[in-house]
């Protein structure tokens, strides 16, 4: 069966359309102003912790400093040194030969170690009483034994270098 409409139930039927259409319209509006919303938070709160792990950085840089500057008071002309194993003594002798700063992935490539086992054998040197300087350039961390200690190790072997080791680490 064919229905004829006439143009009364046509305007009806086409005004029951468009307010549909339009209540559609506005759901969608009001969607996508709450995505535009959740969207603007959420770089907001990017924006802030980005600016949060700057400060963390300057702050880890400022508490390296004041703890280098404790440890040189601390320090006196006598240097006390825990015996090394032959892995840290290759370590520290990367960063004795080099006048530079090096990262952890330089002394890694340098000797032959992952970049972690690096980290954990600095952190043993700092701990065992090898003045390590470490400071902070573009977020990654240089390091470079003090100076002072530098000399005092030349002239007394501290950490006990021999020559056959000497020659087996490449600078």
């Amino acid at each position: 069966m064919v229905r004829i409409f006439n143009n009364n139930d046509l305007g009806k039927l086409k005004k029951t359309l468009k307010n549909a259409f339009m209540k559609i319209k506005g759901e969608f509006d009001d969607h996508r102003d709450s995505i535009n919303q959740n969207t603007n938070e959420i770089q907001s709160n990017y924006e802030y912790l980005c600016r949060i792990d700057s400060k963390m950085d300057k702050l880890s840089e400022r508490i390296d400093e004041l703890t280098m500057f404790m440890q040189q008071d601390q320090i006196s002309k006598e240097y006390k040194v825990s015996d090394l194993t032959t892995r840290e003594k290759e370590v520290f002798l990367v960063l004795y030969a080099n006048e530079n700063e090096l990262g952890y992935k330089e002394i890694a490539r340098k000797t032959g170690l992952t970049e972690n086992l690096v980290i954990c054998y600095i952190s043993n040197l700092m701990t065992k009483g090898i003045p390590i300087l470490k400071k902070y350039v573009e977020g990654d961390a240089k390091l470079i034994i003090d100076p002072n200690f530098k000399e005092y190790q030349m002239k007394n072997n501290v950490v006990g270098i021999n020559e056959t080791l000497s020659h087996s680490v490449t600078y």
